[in-house]
């Protein structure tokens, strides 16, 4: 079994996240309720995504920080930061394109940095990987582990004393949505709720932390011990261990994707360990890995297509057509996909995206491009 079997199974679940990840962003209407995030405390299939994109972050990290192990620690800082400021700086750009919108009059007027949203899901990664990376650079394995133990205390803790002490998870009233509101102001916030909240706030990416240094962590045991069927059980007992963590703090601490709590961050961690054991015996001990490539065509250029989805489905929603100025992106599903069905209309439209998407990172792969940042 070589080195390039034994770790296609974090590529392929790399690429099973993006993929995943662009379904259950790119809905042509309603969609069926697991491809929905929960609607506060809970858990839906959805919900995992994200926190499994800052999981293979941490995986991809277990070799890159390797590599670097050579260069002196000014070097290795600045390549951290400048690949966290790069990756922050997509994430804002990506939410201020395409620069302008259609004013009532359907005029073009230029979108102001005034209500631009700041913070995001590229930049909850930039943070992450960044504040993980110096982490790991600096301190050894059983002190990170530590540590990343300690956010998740600690922010339940800030939640505890410093929110509404009758519901301290308040969407409008807890640390977190206060500390964003001084920091950035209701116009630099996500207003998908109806109001100003950010899911992707300051305070809550200090336990977001945790999901890329256990990755990392998870990264280096299958580099480790990936080969025997020791380190594959011992994986997955991990697994079960944090989702059995994760269910009793539940009781106390809701999971909570949206305040991204410390049992949510348990029980994402958890079933990603799972996954990649599961991964691992299908690919490397079963040795069935024939069907494997669709998923490594997202897993080798992650960032790129998960930027073209988000961009492309951002001009289908800007274009408009018709007397009525509607939508192309709507415009799609209401006059062809919803034949098929509101849902399972819906769901094909979603598909359709995620497979244009594909098409692209495939043609990508055979000219062997791949876009590193």
């Amino acid at each position: 079994m070589n080195s390039q079997q034994r770790f296609l199974a974090l590529d392929v679940l790399r690429g099973m996240t993006i993929c995943f990840m662009i379904i259950v962003n790119t809905p042509g209407g309603p969609a069926y309720p697991p491809l929905n995030h929960a609607a506060w405390n809970g858990f839906t299939p959805t919900d995992l995504v994200f926190p499994t994109f800052m999981f293979v972050v941490g995986n991809a990290m277990s070799f890159s920080m390797k590599k670097w192990e050579s260069l002196s620690d000014g070097k290795v800082i600045g390549k951290i930061f400048k690949r966290a400021l790069l990756i922050f700086l997509l994430g804002f750009l990506m939410y201020w394109f395409p620069f302008v919108h259609w004013n009532a009059e359907h005029h073009l007027e230029f979108n102001s940095l005034s209500h631009t949203r700041i913070m995001g899901v590229l930049q909850r990664i930039a943070l992450g990987y960044f504040f993980a990376a110096v982490m790991i650079r600096f301190l050894s394995p059983v002190r990170v582990g530590q540590l990343s133990w300690y956010f998740l205390i600690i922010y339940w803790v800030i939640l505890l004393l410093l929110g509404d002490r009758n519901d301290p998870y308040n969407m409008l009233t807890n640390a977190g949505t206060r500390l964003d509101l001084w920091l950035f102001g209701p116009n630099h916030m996500y207003h998908g709720e109806g109001v100003a909240f950010e899911p992707e706030g300051i305070l809550s990416t200090l336990p977001a932390i945790a999901n890329v240094t256990f990755g990392y962590a998870a990264g280096r045991w299958v580099q480790q011990k990936g080969r025997t069927y020791e380190g594959m059980a011992k994986l997955l007992l991990a697994g079960a261990l944090s989702v059995a963590l994760a269910l009793c703090w539940d009781w106390f601490f809701p999971i909570n994707k949206k305040l991204w709590t410390g049992s949510f961050v348990l029980i994402t961690v958890g079933i990603d360990c799972i996954l990649l054991a599961a991964l691992i015996y299908i690919i490397d001990f079963s040795q069935k890995h024939k069907w494997t490539y669709f998923f490594e065509v997202f897993g080798k250029n992650p960032l790129f297509i998960y930027l073209l989805s988000e961009l492309g489905v951002t001009l289908l929603w800007f274009i408009p057509v018709g007397p009525g100025h509607q939508p192309f992106y709507r415009w799609l599903y209401q006059n062809i996909y919803i034949h098929a069905g509101v849902y399972f209309g819906s769901l094909l439209f979603a598909m359709s995206v995620m497979l244009f998407c594909w098409l692209v990172g495939y043609i990508l792969d055979k000219r062997k491009i791949y876009v590193r940042v």
